[in-house]
């Protein structure tokens, strides 16, 4: 790296840099000014020479950028020109994104990128008006990272269409962005319908940030058409259940990971959402209550009723150092593998179609068969209150009650103890034909 006190004898004596070897690419080469730190001239091997200045912007990210080209511009022209926008950066600024944000010049990257730097210091606010939560920003990242920026990342936003937008949703559901897993941790780059809805929410709820706060002047994705994805209804029979739990039984016995099986039998004893339920800490269980009091969930802080056979699953685990029932294998996180156990289970039980989302839909019809109402089920299942009512339903004796019918009944399904409702009907259809059988009681002797 050269350092010279820049000047036109200086500059016109620059000569346009040469391969050192045969083959190898030739680079721009730089010459810097002794006294202004930052300032330089770039040479490109055309011989094009241009006046930059090298900086670091508020987020600490290194950035070169072109303030003028030689011989258009003097070197004390661009001298001054380079220490107005340096004075700029010692003022915490990026004078070169000011300039792009004011002229509409702001790639879709750059928006990401302030978006994530401003909500993980909790300057953007989500739902309910809080700070973003990181298990958010962690699946917005992955979403920016994933899909926008390949597919959009280097368009200005003012140059933005919903043609442009719609046309990315499209790719993505098409599988364009989709990745393998790579290595042995780690998730799979997914495509598909819902993932391209999702993905669009994302980047809309993104620029309507950028948009209050005049980052930008206006949302190009306002109006564009999100994809409908199709509802996950799928849930496990009484048959398919029990199948589930006979092939849990063997699987212990084979060896299968211990605390992914409690896990699928916790989650479907209590619907709980997968995050949830593997992250439960020993603390937050009132045995008392019968409930788990969640300090943060989807939905803000909850009080979670849950069954005694699932307080009992829970009781039963193994006393480690870790504050969680379900304990990470190595670390000091939670079991976070019950996706891939569970589908080894699936496999071996032959269903198809299954993951944890589907665990919380068979404790939610389970619930219905057994004739609880909506608002019940939805406060068992920790949805958000939608009227005075639902806020004071979590403590009621009634959903006590129902969390201890779901549980129990899962549970004697899961170990083939359950009456199945054919067989009910049956034994009901004999009792009224045969009063007398049905009257199995001693009688006493006279």
């Amino acid at each position: 790296m050269a350092f010279e006190k820049l000047t036109k004898r200086i500059v016109d004596a620059l000569k346009a840099p040469k391969p050192s070897k045969v083959g190898v690419k030739v680079r721009e080469h730089f010459v810097w000014d002794r006294e202004l730190r930052g300032f330089g001239v770039q040479v490109m091997p055309s011989g094009l020479k241009s006046f930059v200045i090298h900086y670091r912007t508020p987020d600490g990210r290194p950035r070169r950028a072109v303030i003028g080209r030689f011989g258009l511009m003097t070197v004390e022209e661009a001298r001054d020109l380079a220490h107005e926008k340096l004075v700029a950066v010692s003022k915490g600024l990026d004078p070169f994104a000011a300039e792009a944000e004011a002229e509409g010049r702001i790639t879709v990257a750059e928006v990401c990128d302030w978006y994530l730097a401003e909500a993980e210091a909790g300057r953007i606010l989500g739902r309910r008006r809080r700070p973003i939560k990181s298990s958010t920003l962690a699946m917005d990242r992955s979403r920016i990272d994933s899909h926008i920026k390949p597919l959009l990342g280097r368009r200005q936003v003012g140059a933005l269409k919903l043609g442009d937008i719609e046309a990315a949703q499209a790719d993505i559901a098409a599988g364009k962005t989709a990745k393998a897993r790579k290595g042995s941790r780690g998730g799979a780059t997914t495509g598909g319908e819902g993932v391209a809805a999702r993905t669009l929410s994302t980047l809309h709820a993104i620029f309507e940030h950028a948009v209050r706060v005049g980052k930008i002047p206006s949302n190009p994705a306002k109006g564009v058409r999100r994809l409908a994805s199709a509802p996950r209804e799928r849930r496990l029979s009484r048959a398919e259940i029990e199948r589930l739990g006979k092939t849990l039984r063997a699987a212990a016995e084979d060896g299968e990971h211990p605390t992914a099986l409690a896990a699928i039998r916790f989650l479907l004893m209590t619907g709980f959402r997968r995050m949830e339920g593997l992250g439960v800490e020993r603390c937050w269980l009132d045995e008392e209550e019968g409930a788990i009091r969640f300090p943060d969930t989807k939905s803000g802080a909850q009080t979670r009723v849950i069954g005694q056979a699932a307080i009992d699953l829970l009781l039963a685990r193994p006393e480690t150092k870790s504050p969680f029932f379900f304990p990470a294998d190595w670390g000091e996180g939670h079991f976070i593998g019950v996706v891939r156990v569970l589908d080894r289970i699936c496999d071996r039980a032959r269903l198809v179609d299954v993951t944890p989302h589907t665990l919380r839909h068979t404790f939610a019809s389970l619930a219905g068969d057994l004739g609880f109402s909506e608002l019940t089920i939805a406060a068992l299942l920790g949805h958000a209150s939608r009227g005075v009512t639902q806020r004071y339903i979590h403590i009621d004796e009634a959903l006590r009650m129902a969390a201890d019918r779901v549980a129990d009944e899962m549970a004697d399904i899961l170990d083939g103890r359950a009456t199945t409702s054919r067989q009910r009907r049956r034994g009901a259809r004999q009792s009224q034909e045969s009063p007398e059988a049905a009257d199995t009681t001693p009688q006493a002797a006279p």
